[in-house]
């Protein structure tokens, strides 16, 4: 547990993502607290997705409360057109086909606040490129529901890996918690 003048200081996730959770505890982090962030995610109108996803990281933060605290979102975007957490299998379709045999972008945004009330921030840009998806992919992938409430309609680290055949950026950052990144804000804000 990091170390303060005033002894132990906990570290706060603001993400009921147990895919957060788990990069987390991969680098030796492991919140004290953990709860989930409700907030309007509504994007602005005209706003790009690299500037949504920052802004919706910086409002997960909530109000301090004495630790470290890392928030994240993570945006797919095809071109400027935001792709949202899907919420219905037609939706899910739409998506994977829309990013059929291209390659699109993935913005997370990373916000980690210290005890003292400082904030640091950071979009972190990754490029996917998805192979072309043949019908039976598509039919397989909807029905099996792992694409329920994810960015883009697809998680990297489960069964869409298969269709993955182009990746720049950072891995962690496209399944949810850029880990270099976090790591370099927290100490850059004095966690040890």
């Amino acid at each position: 547990m990091p170390e303060s003048a005033g002894g132990p200081v906990q570290v706060t996730l603001a993400s009921a993502s147990p895919r957060r959770l788990e990069l987390l505890r991969q680098i030796g982090i492991e919140p004290a607290r953990i709860f989930a962030p409700e907030i309007n995610e509504t994007p602005l109108p005209g706003e790009a997705p690299r500037a949504y996803a920052k802004r919706l990281a910086s409002e997960k933060l909530g109000p301090p409360d004495g630790s470290f605290t890392i928030a994240a979102d993570t945006v797919v975007s095809a071109g400027a057109r935001i792709l949202h957490k899907t919420a219905t299998r037609d939706e899910a379709e739409h998506y994977l086909r829309l990013l059929s045999g291209r390659r699109h972008k993935v913005f997370t945004g990373l916000a980690v606040r210290a005890p003292n009330g400082r904030v640091a921030s950071r979009v972190v840009a990754s490029v996917v490129g998805f192979a072309r998806l043949d019908d039976g992919q598509i039919r397989d992938y909807l029905a099996s529901g792992e694409w329920e409430g994810k960015a883009g309609g697809y998680a990297i680290q489960g069964r869409a890996a298969a269709f993955i055949d182009f990746l720049s950026g950072s891995y962690s950052a496209v399944v949810g918690l850029p880990l270099h990144e976090t790591a370099a804000l927290l100490r850059g804000l004095g966690w040890r």
